[in-house]
C-alpha cells in the first residue's frame, strides 16, 4: 500500500505521507500474504488523529489477522 494524494498518485507531501516514507510506502506484505508490515496507525482515523486518545480503537485489521492464524 502507498500514501496517495487526492488524485491517487503516490506522494511525499506531508499532509498525505506523514512519515515521509520512501516511495510513499505505507504497508508491505510477504509474497505469500502472511506477513504484514505497516507504518501508519490503523486505529487513528478521524478528527484529532495526532493525539493519544484513550478508548476503543478500530482494530479490525489486527483482529482479522489473529482469527486467520488461530
Amino acid at each position: 500500500a502507498q500514501y496517495v494524494d487526492f488524485e491517487g498518485m503516490p506522494t511525499y507531501t506531508n499532509s498525505f505521507n506523514p512519515n515521509q516514507s520512501f516511495y510513499s510506502v505505507e504497508a508491505l506484505t510477504s509474497p505469500d500474504g502472511r506477513v504484514l508490515g505497516k507504518m501508519a496507525h490503523s486505529e487513528r482515523s478521524g478528527n484529532h488523529i495526532a493525539k493519544n486518545v484513550p478508548g476503543n480503537k478500530d482494530q479490525a485489521l489486527f483482529k482479522a489477522g489473529v482469527r486467520y492464524f488461530q
